[in-house]
């Protein structure tokens, strides 16, 4: 409650102060822990964002790269202006995009990044199913209630105890990092016996024998987006070349994985230190579940779902009511 009531005074402090001037050209762009993110790390490998800026005819821009636990504070930066595009579940988003509908700051996506299943492991051998789950239990989530870890439980507990029990495992939900709640899971730290994680620490922890999966997203939803990139209309507005830099660059480096998996395992370890063996991470890369695209996927069935709770106040009528038109030709969902 804390973190939704800090978003919402951040939005009331931007909406009120919307006649923010337009900076020097720069764009800073935010990601999370996972490998959701590998056009990140190609782009930044191989400075494809200034590659199309400079074919643009900008010369003086700065590109900047950051890293942040959680769609909250993500969503913070972007609208304190720490940031300019981040990128994360849908469900952050969401959160953004309906919070700011039809401000001046209006926020939308720019396009997804992959489609993959994350997973509910778990190191307690009672815990079969998410019927199993006790008061005792700790369940580590990106940030408790909106990522799309949160948000999943929640599609799967009311599937489980039905639609007006959605949140009956809120409360078991613990806000940690997937790398902190891999090390709190493999050694019984905190109390945390279980997370839903994100490549490639859940994969990570199934590596210990005593560790097994409980639930897939896939399996609440069906094939969806993982990771999404998302910014201001104003940004976009202000900064068109930067806008339409990144764009070129998410194209070339989502087909650079496609052609060179293995180099961009190596380009992720690189970045992020991982101490991960090589042919882990690029198993990781090519997954049979596994697409990096930037076709929006399963975005409405999260959407409806939160407007149905009452998570949200507004619902799309189509998945292109969230996202600018740059991706319109592409077959979303």
């Amino acid at each position: 409650m804390r973190s939704a009531w800090i978003l919402g005074a951040v939005v009331a402090f931007v909406i009120g102060n919307a006649t923010i001037a337009a900076r020097a050209a720069e764009i800073r762009l935010a990601e999370q822990f996972s490998m959701g993110y590998l056009q990140f790390n190609i782009m930044k490998r191989d400075k494809l964002i200034e590659k199309y800026a400079a074919q643009r005819g900008l010369k003086d821009f700065k590109v900047s790269w950051q890293r942040f636990n959680g769609p909250v504070a993500m969503n913070e930066a972007l609208l304190s202006n720490s940031t300019d595009i981040v990128s994360g579940g849908v469900p952050g988003l969401i959160t953004l995009w309906d919070k700011t509908l039809g401000t001046s700051f209006e926020v939308r996506g720019i396009c997804a990044l992959s489609s993959q299943p994350f997973l509910l492991n778990t190191a307690n051998p009672d815990i079969k199913s998410i019927r199993d789950f006790g008061e005792r239990d700790r369940i580590a989530v990106p940030s408790i209630k909106v990522s799309v870890q949160a948000v999943l439980l929640q599609m799967a507990a009311a599937a489980a105890f039905g639609e007006e029990n959605y949140a009956k495992l809120d409360p078991l939900t613990v806000s940690m990092s997937p790398p902190d709640a891999t090390i709190a899971m493999l050694s019984g730290a905190g109390g945390i016996s279980s997370a839903f994680s994100v490549p490639p620490f859940q994969f990570q922890q199934l590596e210990q024998k005593n560790i097994h999966t409980v639930l897939s997203s896939f399996d609440v939803l069906g094939p969806h987006s993982f990771t999404v990139a998302w910014t201001s209309a104003r940004f976009r507005k202000d900064n068109p070349e930067l806008y339409a830099a990144f764009i070129d660059a998410v194209k070339e480096a989502t087909a650079i994985i496609a052609a060179d998996p293995k180099g961009t395992a190596q380009s992720w370890i690189g970045d992020t230190g991982s101490k991960l063996p090589l042919d882990m991470v690029t198993r990781v890369v090519t997954g049979s579940n596994v697409e990096w695209t930037m076709t929006p996927a399963a975005t409405m069935k999260f959407a409806k779902f939160m407007h149905k709770v009452g998570t949200t106040r507004h619902e799309p009528a189509s998945w292109k009511d969230m996202f600018f038109p740059e991706i319109g030709n592409l077959n979303g969902s």
